[in-house]
This record gives structure tokens, C-alpha cells and sequence, in this order.
């Protein structure tokens, strides 16, 4: 049975996140996580997103969003496919990388923003892959958090 369209979302902030098929690593070395950085910015430039916050956990990644036109549908294939499409090359495998399609949900206002901005950076330190968020080399946050 094909699934259901995703409504097209207005412009504006989104939380967006993407998790790896049965929540295995989407990323095996920190090669990895350079190529998406390098796919994530040629998105941001390709589809005129601002990135306000990242981060790249081991099975999923976060990232803080900013459109200014109904393109993150678009964006997020491109960016899910591309990188999936590599990953699957250069490990000599087939199938689904990411277990189903990206989540995404608006954000309200400025408040929320610096919310989930916090959330998406505390990650790592809930993981216990660090201590504190400013040590962990695979997110970065633009926005002042309070």
C-alpha cells in the first residue's frame, strides 16, 4: 500500500530529524559524518536553508531548520538519498539506509526555537558520548541559548 503524501509544510523554523533502518549506525567512521556535513551544506545552499543547529549521533541526526519556500520535502530527499546512496556504495551494500521518512515538526516561536536548539545540543551528553555539548566535534548551534 503507497503511503500517505506528506502535506506540503509552509516556510518558516523546523526541528528535523532522521534515524537509520532499525536503528543501525547511519554513520561508521567520521568520514561519514564529513560527507553529510558536505551534503547537508550543498542542501542549505541548493534549497536556501539557514542550519541553525546540528547534530550527529552514531543511528540518527538532528538538525534546526530555517526555509524560506515549501522546499524542505524536497531538500530532505535529496539530502537522505544522496547520503544514503553513498553510505550504500562505499560499504558495498544494498537497501534502505534511514528507517522511514525524516520527521519534522514547526516550530512556534523564538522560544521554542531556543528549546529544541537546547535539545538537539544536550543529546550527546544524554548518550553519555560527553560531558559537555561544546565537546562533542559533530553539532554546532547558532542560536544564543540563555
Amino acid at each position: 500500500m503507497p503511503r500517505v503524501p506528506r502535506s506540503v509544510l509552509p516556510d518558516g523554523l523546523f526541528h528535523v530529524a532522521s534515524r537509520g533502518v532499525a536503528k543501525m549506525a547511519i554513520y561508521l567512521d567520521d568520514n561519514d559524518r564529513r560527507n553529510f556535513l558536505g551534503l547537508l551544506a550543498l542542501a542549505v545552499r541548493a534549497f536556501e536553508w539557514e542550519c541553525l543547529a546540528f547534530c550527529l549521533m552514531t543511528t540518527h541526526y538532528h538538525l534546526v531548520l530555517e526555509t524560506t519556500r515549501q522546499n524542505l520535502s524536497d531538500g530532505m530527499q535529496m539530502l537522505n538519498g544522496d547520503y544514503a546512496q553513498g553510505f550504500n556504495g562505499k560499504y558495498e551494500r544494498w537497501g534502505h539506509v534511514f528507517g522511514d521518512r525524516y520527521w519534522s515538526r514547526p516550530l512556534a516561536d523564538e522560544d521554542e526555537l531556543e528549546r529544541i536548539c537546547a535539545y538537539v545540543m544536550a543529546n550527546p551528553v544524554r548518550a553519555g558520548l560527553c560531558n559537555d555539548s561544546s565537546n562533542w566535534p559533530w553539532s554546532a548551534c547558532r542560536v544564543e541559548l540563555g
